[in-house]
């Protein structure tokens, strides 16, 4: 989780107070507030705002498709096998419906996968492979996939990609729809720099068409002139309809102020500056004697720094870093480094001076 930016607090903050002093009159301005925000969000995915729909986090956002989908028995899901154990939990739960995972194995250090191997796998499935899922940003070695690649190779073999992206969003420029992604789903906690409890969904049109709207609630229908929901009319065909009932306006905002922040620097720019920044970091990790685990190839790399140091162990490493102000954490015998836009020269030498006693 990321410490989200103070006016992320002071939106929340806002929101609060005027639900508190204006009850329900406030309710038209602040669902004014949420497409606002949506729009913003759109824009920061490569998405559109009716290709949007905002979620509690990613584990949601993920359950919705797979729930959403209709399976038979044998059919299979592609999946990264040493991608987060929560990008694959919504889909290892249809187990019951005889639905399959077939793992395609990563690399042990550097988590590194090659399209060649995703196209493999579908091959092998013989058109029962339905979906293709992964982490675009790898959690603990920062490996990216190239999901417009990924996209092809599913398409290709008839099935859809469903992409984890809450690694990557926010801190690098997004192309979700150019990318052909179908589904992606991201919590605000990380990059996106807001509040936990919201996050973001995105499908395509042909997606949604396919889906069951498990929860449906007054946002998922239609109004009548008169005011009132008309259930036997089409649910909404944007990403609203899965949004059912009362949403978490207050923490929508919250999202929306840290949106408004990263559209206003630029995605581009931010990730020019982090890469800067993680290129700088390697250099100094490898002066220290650490092997750096994250593929740092043009299309692989990403904001996330992995090493390790041969004489301290990872846990402990973290635990003596926090002492010098420095925050990083243990992931599979590495210490994981992931800075964002405001991290600065400073910073930088501030972590490798801790690093430096740290590991002494």
């Amino acid at each position: 989780m990321a410490a989200p930016p103070t006016v992320v607090a002071h939106a929340v903050a806002r929101d609060a107070s005027a639900a508190t002093m204006l009850g329900s009159t406030s309710q038209a301005a602040r669902t004014e507030r949420a497409e606002d925000v949506r729009r913003t969000c759109a824009g920061l995915l490569g998405s559109t705002a009716d290709d949007l729909t905002f979620v509690r986090n990613t584990t949601e956002g993920l359950a919705l498709v797979a729930n959403g989908l209709r399976w038979a028995p044998g059919d299979q899901v592609v999946v990264i096998d040493r991608d987060h154990p929560l990008t694959t939990a919504p889909w290892a739960a249809l187990a019951d419906l005889g639905v399959e995972l077939i793992r395609v194995a990563a690399d042990p250090d550097t988590a590194a996968v090659a399209v060649a191997d995703v196209e493999a796998a579908l091959a092998a499935s013989r058109g029962r492979a339905r979906v293709v899922v992964v982490a675009w940003v790898h959690h603990a070695r920062g490996f990216r996939h190239d999901l417009a690649a990924l996209a092809e190779a599913a398409h290709a073999h008839g099935a859809l990609l469903v992409a984890d992206v809450i690694q990557g969003a926010g801190v690098r420029p997004v192309h979700l729809a150019d990318w052909g992604v179908d589904a992606a789903a991201a919590g605000a906690q990380k990059w996106l720099l807001g509040p936990e409890g919201i996050g973001l969904l995105h499908t395509t049109a042909a997606l949604r068409a396919e889906l069951r709207t498990l929860q449906p609630g007054y946002r998922s229908y239609a109004v009548d002139a008169d005011g009132r929901y008309v259930l036997d009319l089409d649910l909404d065909p944007t990403g609203r309809r899965f949004e059912g009932g009362t949403s978490a306006v207050g923490s929508t905002g919250g999202l929306g102020a840290s949106a408004d922040l990263l559209a206003g620097a630029g995605t581009a720019q931010i990730w020019a500056h982090v890469d800067a920044w993680c290129d700088a970091l390697v250099d100094g990790l490898r002066d220290l004697g650490a092997t750096v685990l994250s593929d740092r190839s043009a299309g692989a790399r990403s904001s996330l720094v992995a090493a390790r140091f041969p004489t301290v162990d990872a846990d402990e490493l973290v635990d003596r870093l926090v002492t010098h102000g420095v925050v990083a954490a243990a992931w599979s015998g590495a210490v994981r480094f992931s800075p964002h836009g405001w991290n600065d020269d400073d910073d930088l030498a501030a972590t490798l001076r801790a690093l430096r006693r740290a590991t002494r």
